[in-house]
């Protein structure tokens, strides 16, 4: 085993317990958030109405759509109209970035790139963006 090897190790396992530390607190966040949700008196409000709206559709058999278009009957119909076909995104160009301090290259054709993210984290959006090649 090389020592460039153990140093690759050893910040492999840093940016893990870095990433395990930011979803840690990113779920405390949110539970703290769920927490407040949950005593909104109009999501309460909601939940009670679901609840009566389903129990109702059951008893007569109906089902949402079917409520829908009794009220709406036009919904189903801007439903099925589209102004252009599903599907025909355009394909992302491929974009590769060398960071001059490792000389280590990424090809991504996104920003979702995890040792991308951490670059720019480590050194700066601004920073890693300059190092784009293609």
């Amino acid at each position: 085993m090389s020592i460039t090897h153990a140093t690759t190790d050893k910040e492999d396992s840093m940016s893990k317990l870095a990433e395990y530390r930011q979803l840690e607190k990113h779920l405390a966040e949110q539970l703290q958030a769920l927490e407040k949700m949950k005593g909104d008196d109009g999501l309460k409000k909601e939940i009670e109405f679901e609840t009566k709206l389903r129990k109702l559709l059951e008893h007569y058999g109906f089902s949402l759509k079917h409520i829908v278009n009794l009220l709406d009957p036009q919904a189903s119909a801007r439903g099925q109209i589209s102004d252009k076909p599903a599907g025909t995104r355009k394909p992302r160009e491929l974009k590769v970035y060398k960071n001059p301090n490792t000389g280590e290259v990424i090809e991504t054709k996104g920003g979702n790139h995890r040792a991308l993210k951490e670059w720019k984290t480590e050194y700066g959006a601004d920073v890693v963006d300059g190092w784009l090649k293609k």
